[in-house]
């Protein structure tokens, strides 16, 4: 798997702390840590934070409800001229999802090296044979990021 590029530009550090305090939203209802921001025109157009267990929905992941709120927004499910931030690497669910809208670029925290599917694990954001890859940048803020995740699973054991 080739490993996402970690070139990062002079607002997504921003974002990306955006997307860690919708990490952060996702504890008020015991949900695993995770946020996302969407940005278009260098604004967000779209946050969330992980909902599976207040929806009790399996597909409840924040760069899903982030996808719709986006394309509710942007007024198209084509989210071109977009850059999605996410404080873990993406599952092969949410990578599916990110391709299918045609997001350009994705950037992300944490790589995760049970579930990735940014390069960790699958390479599905990278895909050759899928009619979209995003440019990819993985490990902004991955510290900062992977110890939110840390400090939930320990409260959990």
């Amino acid at each position: 798997m080739a490993p996402a590029r970690t070139r990062f530009f002079g607002r997504d550090e921003y974002f990306m702390r955006l997307a860690l305090r919708e990490a952060e939203r996702a504890l008020e209802h015991d949900d695993v840590p995770v946020g996302c921001v969407i940005a278009a025109d260098g604004e967000v157009a779209a946050a969330a934070a992980n909902e599976r267990e207040l929806r009790g929905d399996p597909t409840a992941h924040c760069e899903i409800l982030a996808l719709r709120e986006a394309s509710r927004v942007l007024g198209s499910w084509r989210l071109s001229g977009t850059v999605l931030y996410v404080t873990l690497e993406p599952c092969a669910m949410c990578a599916g999802a990110i391709v299918l809208a045609r997001v350009p670029r994705v950037v992300w925290g944490a790589s995760d090296p049970k579930a990735g599917a940014g390069g960790s694990v699958l390479d599905v954001l990278g895909e050759p044979a899928l009619n979209h890859q995003p440019e990819t940048a993985g490990g902004l803020l991955a510290e900062e990021s992977a110890e939110v995740l840390r400090s939930f699973f320990a409260s959990r054991r």
